[in-house]
């Protein structure tokens, strides 16, 4: 599974940082962005759980 978060779409709530800190980090000015695009098999469900609860519909998979 591959992950990206879309830099013109986060507004920098943080709900992936807090459900998936293996996979989201925020940056300097506060928005989300995926820490490795290849999501290790682990992490995938909450990854999922990440990907839904995006109050901006900000990531998606590739």
């Amino acid at each position: 599974m591959r992950v990206w978060v879309d830099d013109q779409r986060c507004r920098g709530h943080g709900v992936c940082v807090t459900l998936c800190e293996d996979v989201f980090s925020l940056t300097d000015d506060g928005y989300a962005v995926a820490i490795t695009s290849d999501v290790p098999t682990e992490s995938e469900a909450v990854t999922q759980e990440a990907i839904q609860s995006c109050p901006e519909q900000a990531i998606s998979e590739q």
